[in-house]
């Protein structure tokens, strides 16, 4: 059985020398150059309107003016992140701009960046911070540029340019303040070589410069135009609801799915056979005979009764999963299938998993192989089991059942697989449904989970 190996994490960075540093002039030399143009038509723009609707917020059209300046001081804000990153910076996390009470009404929608600390940011970042910068980082960037070239280039072009009446040499004065006792030289000749001096060391500071300017504008951005830590808490917050809320619709469902089967089945046998032993101990003096067919038939219900609640309990954790870990559960869970069941075993000796994880992964392994056996017609069926540390993201269960029924399975509403895709996103994870029509049919369930010895430290 093939898996899918999914990666979520980045390879690590590797060091970065001074030729890499060349590599990147390029862009962020592009970056640079267009910065100032960028922030004084965002400063004139946005100024504008600004205070225009800051002098017309008496009347309503003043307060549209100033809601649009803060739209537009957005734009020119998302626009500097784009660019950062098409500078070669790694991403800034971005706003959260649509607020699920955003569609609360009209005039709440409206009002809605004068309460929004990120509007107000972005337009300080748009009329005051970054045209100031950037006038900075744009002089900066054209001075070293302009001087690296012309000192490098100089010796070629100068000649053609009359000096005749030039009385100051920079190479001479330096001679004279600090070797007052060296040989007289010709002064256009160290001239051109100051200037190729200068020219050579502005040249291979530049890069370094430029990276400087770049990390500055970064950290700006960083400070001003990206999101926010309590955000990114608000939000795990959020779908940790939204997984609980999941989970627990999930097991309502499984529970009454269970009052269900236990009510259509055992229950209505066992009534059966309380009424059959009560005709059993009317008629056992009159009609033993009688009474004897009827224990058989008693026993037959009993038998079938005691068949379907062992079916019914692989819906629970057996002991066995307590006692010896889930690998051996599994095992267990794949022997007792109708349907001969492959099983492997990827488990890493330390992989520490805490009882729901391996409680969870029990139920979604047996229902798995009951769908396997009931609905696809197949006559063979491989269960999977790994688990795997993906570094940053954490460590995961990845179970894998493939089987080779006639396929067609996916998770539509009502159905077995969407109650699984419900308990599955309850505990964070997700599933993958690969089932063309004809088959085989492939269904992974990936679930993160804390090792135990991590989540006691």
């Amino acid at each position: 059985m093939s898996t899918t190996t999914t990666s979520t994490t980045d390879a690590a960075p590797r060091r970065r020398g001074y030729g890499s540093l060349w590599a990147a002039v390029p862009r962020e030399f592009g970056f640079l150059i267009l910065t100032m143009p960028i922030a004084i038509i965002g400063l004139v723009i946005i100024s504008t309107v600004f205070f225009t609707g800051l002098g017309l917020v008496a009347i309503v059209v003043g307060i549209f003016l100033m809601v649009a300046s803060f739209y537009i001081a957005r734009g020119f804000g998302t626009l500097e992140l784009v660019r950062l990153r098409w500078a070669g910076r790694p991403e800034i996390r971005r706003p959260v701009w649509e607020r699920v009470d955003s569609a609360q009404g009209f005039w709440r929608a409206v009002f809605g960046p004068f309460i929004d600390g990120h509007y107000w940011l972005y337009l300080l970042h748009s009329l005051v911070v970054n045209p100031i910068v950037s006038i900075v980082s744009w002089s900066l960037t054209v001075a070293w540029t302009a001087t690296a070239l012309a000192g490098v280039t100089g010796w070629i072009w100068q000649p053609f340019i009359p000096n005749d009446e030039r009385t100051f040499w920079l190479n001479q004065w330096l001679l004279e303040r600090f070797l007052p006792d060296a040989a007289p030289i010709d002064p256009v000749f160290g001239e051109r070589v100051l200037e190729v001096l200068i020219g050579v060391i502005f040249l291979l500071t530049l890069p370094l410069v430029f990276r400087g300017l770049t990390l500055m504008h970064d950290a700006i951005a960083r400070g001003m135009l990206g999101a926010w830590r309590s955000e990114a808490l608000e939000r795990e917050v959020a779908e940790l609801a939204a997984s609980r809320g999941a989970a627990v619709q999930a097991e309502d469902a499984s529970l009454r799915r269970l009052e269900r089967d236990i009510h259509d089945g055992p229950q209505q046998r066992l009534v059966r056979l309380q009424m059959d032993l009560a005709t059993i101990e009317r008629r056992l003096e009159h009609d033993p005979d009688s009474a004897k067919a009827l224990v058989g038939e008693a026993r037959d219900q009993a038998r079938e009764a005691l068949d379907e609640l062992r079916a019914l309990s692989r819906g629970f954790a057996p002991p066995l999963l307590q006692d010896r870990g889930l690998a051996s559960a599994l095992e267990s869970l794949a022997a007792r299938s109708p349907v001969p069941v492959e099983f492997e075993n990827r488990l890493a000796t330390d992989a520490s998993l805490p009882a729901a994880i391996e409680r969870n992964a029990y139920f979604i392994a047996a229902e798995l192989l009951t769908n396997a056996a009931k609905h696809a017609g197949a006559s063979a069926i491989r269960l999977r089991v790994a688990s795997r540390d993906t570094g940053a993201s954490g460590h995961w269960l990845d179970l894998w059942v493939t089987d080779n029924g006639h396929g067609g399975a996916s998770p539509r509403p009502g159905h077995g697989l969407a109650g699984l895709e419900e308990r599955v996103h309850g505990l964070r994870g997700l599933i993958v449904v690969d089932s063309p029509a004809g088959g085989p049919t492939v269904i992974g369930a990936h679930v993160p989970y804390v090792p135990v010895a991590a989540s006691a430290t």
